[in-house]
């Protein structure tokens, strides 16, 4: 008698997942410049210097997501490469602006 093997189960997700947590992700780095901004104004810095500061933060947080996203979730590395240009370059591009032409 033979016994059929099952095929492992597959992780259903709903089909705009991927792109809320994209949405999700970049206000949450846009609220984080924010928090940087007025954190350095509030103690007496430049907001300008809080921004500079912020894009390394965000560096490091945006490669710790796309890591967890291969890693632990099994996402392909091309889609987390994808991922990672909104998820860093609109915070980013935002902390430029106010760090570099405000400041």
């Amino acid at each position: 008698m033979r016994v059929m093997r099952t095929a492992p189960s597959v992780k259903l997700r709903r089909k705009g997942h991927a792109m809320s947590h994209i949405i999700g992700v970049t206000i949450l780095g846009l609220v984080g410049l924010a928090v940087f901004w007025f954190g350095f104004r509030m103690f007496g810095r430049p907001g300008a210097a809080g921004a500079r500061m912020f894009i390394w933060a965000w560096l490091a947080a945006s490669l710790l997501n796309g890591a967890a996203g291969v890693v632990w979730h099994g996402i392909p590395l091309i889609n987390e490469i994808g991922a990672f240009i909104p998820i860093f370059g609109i915070p980013a591009a935002a902390a430029c602006y106010l760090g570099y032409r405000l400041g």
